[in-house]
Formats: structure tokens, sequence, C-alpha cells
């Protein structure tokens, strides 16, 4: 399937029902809405519309959720996880948009 042509959020790898309702949350309702998306940003605000912490793995699924979107290959959530890491090890332990510690 070309990726302008999926309608729904579940058809890309790694999205359920959980994730889906995520998007929702964010207020997207088309999966090309994720191209040119910053993950650590999506994460970030989900946080916040939802006055709490998620488990940071749900970052890896954004990422690998956009990279999808943006052409990439399907791959399994987990194999962000280090990129996650290596990311957020970089950054400032405490950001301003509520990412501390992650």
């Amino acid at each position: 399937m070309l990726r302008q042509e999926i309608k729904k959020f579940r058809d890309i790898p790694n999205i359920g029902k959980a994730i889906e309702k995520d998007f929702a949350i964010l207020e997207m309702k088309h999966p090309a809405e994720l191209v040119g998306k910053d993950p650590y940003q999506l994460y970030a605000e989900l946080c916040r519309r939802t006055a709490q912490r998620h488990d940071p793995c749900l970052i890896d699924v954004l990422i690998s959720a956009v990279r999808y979107m943006e052409g990439g290959p399907p791959r399994k959530w987990w194999e962000f996880t280090q990129e996650r890491k290596s990311t957020l090890a970089r950054q400032s332990p405490t950001r301003s948009n509520g990412q501390e510690n992650l």
C-alpha cells in the first residue's frame, strides 16, 4: 500500500487502538499528518493534554509511525529504543516541554 493511500492510523505498523486514540487526543485526523512531525514533540504534547507522563516507549512507537509515513520501511517499534535513549541523553536532563529524565 502506498503511504498516501493509508486512511486509518491502524494501517500503520505498530499502531493499535490505544495509539489511535492518542492521535485523536492530538487532534490528528489523517495518517498523512504525521509527515514532518517531531515524535518527541508529539509525545510532549500528548503528556500535556492528558496531564500525565506516558511510558517513554510511546516515543519509539511515534518515531516508527512518523518514519513509516515519511517513506521508511516498516520496523518494529522497539528498534527505535536506542535512538530515543541516545537522543534524550544528548538533550538537557530538564526540558522545558515536560520530558524530564525520560
